[in-house]
């Protein structure tokens, strides 16, 4: 099976802020940026579309030409709970911060989750549709989405995830 994990375009959040689940608006520079992925996404035949549930990645779903895309909460970004839309700065005064930046990937935000609770929810969806006869499938989902998606691949450990996050509008294509 081939996947094409296709991140949303850039989002209009300032820079330095934790937006996770929050279901936030695309820059002003959508159009042109969706037309790249668009191209690049026409090249290629999709058997099935998935896309997560909020709305940066359903819109570039839907200029794609994929409208009817299934959607799925287990590849939402990952929940940063009571940290959502705050600022780095914020979020490292508060008092349970030193004990996720020292272990992210067990440590959950307050109210949120860590990131091997994200890589499990993602784990169970790609499971769910490597199991499919699909030979092509794409998914349009966030980045630490697609960080996950490369960690159950092997191409990354857990650790090293977020050292290597796609671009916005990337695709990558990863073969299970």
């Amino acid at each position: 099976m081939d996947l094409y994990l296709i991140r949303h375009t850039s989002v209009d959040v300032p820079a330095g802020y934790s937006y996770g689940q929050t279901d936030v608006p695309l820059r002003e520079t959508f159009e042109a940026e969706a037309a790249t992925v668009k191209e690049e996404l026409n090249k290629i035949a999709a058997d099935k579309v998935y896309t997560s549930p909020l709305s940066r990645c359903v819109r570039l779903a839907t200029y794609c030409g994929f409208e009817d895309a299934w959607k799925d909460d287990r590849i939402k970004e990952l929940n940063f709970g009571s940290w959502e839309m705050k600022s780095w700065d914020e979020v490292s005064n508060h008092p349970h911060s030193e004990a996720w930046f020292k272990d992210w990937v067990h440590v959950p935000t307050p109210g949120g989750e860590s990131f091997k609770d994200q890589y499990n929810r993602v784990a169970s969806f790609l499971d769910e549709i490597r199991s499919c006869n699909d030979n092509t499938v794409f998914i349009f989902a966030h980045g630490g989405v697609l960080a996950c998606a490369q960690v159950y691949a092997g191409i990354y450990e857990m650790s090293e995830a977020f050292k290597h996050l796609p671009s916005y509008g990337e695709i990558i294509k990863l073969t299970l």
